[in-house]
């Protein structure tokens, strides 16, 4: 499972131009996953991300997680994440989870999001579609996580 995590001013994913998910402050994550990832993998990542501490304090330090600053959470599915590119000039994608594996563990990872912050608290695109997303990253910070 790799996830990159940026923290915006705002996003928003539309396709086909409307309009599908939203959100303003807090975090956009990009989620992909390949054939060995499990769903007590997804769990601990939902911990993880709430509880990361990149938001800044009073005293604008990194150091308030989106639990505190009660931001929301936009999430893409992103199987280019595991592209490998290191032959030739285009990308290959077999270590990406096909649907079947990736889809479950895409929609617990988004459930479990919603358990521990609320449904109106996040927000996704839709998996498989051609999406367009656009942000404000903030700072700019951007985590990769593994």
């Amino acid at each position: 499972m790799k996830l990159v995590i940026q923290r915006v001013q705002s996003a928003a994913v539309s396709i086909a131009g409307e309009t599908v998910g939203e959100i303003q402050a807090g975090l956009m994550i990009l989620v992909g996953f390949t054939h060995e990832d499990t769903a007590e993998e997804v769990h601990k990542k939902i911990q993880k991300v709430i509880q990361l501490r990149i938001f800044n304090d009073e005293e604008g330090k990194m150091n308030l997680s989106l639990l505190q600053t009660g931001g929301s959470i936009l999430v893409v599915s992103q199987f280019t994440l595991y592209a490998q590119t290191q032959k030739g000039n285009r990308p290959s994608f077999i270590t990406a989870a096909p649907p079947e594996i990736a889809i479950p563990l895409y929609e617990q990872f988004v459930q479990g999001l919603k358990k521990e912050l609320g449904e109106h608290k996040v927000s996704t695109g839709r998996f498989g579609a051609d999406m367009q997303v656009s942000l404000i990253n903030d700072g700019p910070v951007t985590l990769i996580m593994e």
